[in-house]
């Protein structure tokens, strides 16, 4: 059974394209009807427009078969509550659409997405509504955003950062939350009643805002290099080796060539 990741594992980063390898494995997996979840923190988009996407390329992932952080986002945050929401306009238009406040004046929570341009001005909006109350949630905790061929801080480093120049503390919608991936094991269930995270595979190209907070609840990891990074001794010599994944790919298609 698989909880697999989208962006720099099932697509690339820069083309929005499959990897090599990608459609083969979901094909493979439908085929011999084994269980998996496709789990993104993708919010750009709707979660039916991100999915329909994903087919659209080939990738051929069934509904019940995909968990986006917008599939959670009321479970976190009530739409009573004013929201100052920072991220890609995309994302501020799929809050609009879902029935969200934006409000930028005296905020209940302080929500944060990605994007690659934030400037110091938002930032020090964002401290001085935390350091005024407000509640700070993160749409999920990537330490690397990649596009363009850069590669910037995450949301999981933004959040560290305002923690650290507020002392607020934070919540995650999507992974690593326990919250989300308790959430995907749920729907793994219907298609395997019983399952559990020590008979999951995750895979990902994001060790520190994936892969290890999957492991510390009994999923085993699986690391792929075709996204944010593409040398493991940018990452693996630092980390701890509880925290290391169980093995190391290229991409996609070296793990369908082990199966």
């Amino acid at each position: 059974m698989y909880f697999i990741d989208v962006q720099g594992t099932l697509i690339d980063d820069h083309t929005k394209l499959p990897t090599r390898g990608a459609v083969e494995f979901i094909d493979y997996l439908n085929e011999h009807q084994i269980p998996y979840m496709v789990i993104t923190n993708s919010t750009k988009n709707p979660s039916d427009e991100f999915l329909g996407y994903l087919n659209s390329i080939g990738l051929h992932i069934p509904q019940t078969h995909y968990l986006d952080p917008l599939m959670m986002l009321e479970s976190h945050i009530d739409k009573m509550k004013k929201v100052a929401a920072y991220g890609s306009e995309p994302f501020l238009n799929v809050l609009r659409s879902m029935g969200y406040t934006l409000d930028f004046n005296s905020p209940d929570v302080v929500l944060v997405a990605i994007k690659e341009n934030f400037t110091p001005d938002e930032y020090a909006q964002m401290i001085e509504f935390l350091l005024g109350g407000a509640e700070l949630v993160g749409m999920h905790e990537t330490t690397l955003y990649a596009k363009n061929h850069k590669r910037y801080p995450g949301v999981g480093a933004i959040l560290k950062m305002l923690e650290f120049a507020t002392s607020a503390s934070y919540t995650v919608v999507g992974k690593p939350s326990k919250a989300f991936f308790e959430e995907a094991l749920s729907r793994l269930q219907r298609q395997n009643e019983g399952a559990e995270f020590s008979e999951i595979t995750i895979i990902s190209d994001d060790v520190k805002g994936d892969l290890i907070g999957a492991q510390a609840l009994g999923m085993r990891g699986v690391f792929v290099l075709s996204g944010k990074i593409r040398n493991a001794d940018e990452i693996i010599p630092s980390l701890k080796i509880s925290e290391r994944p169980a093995e190391i790919y290229p991409d996609m298609q070296g793990i369908l060539e082990k199966i």
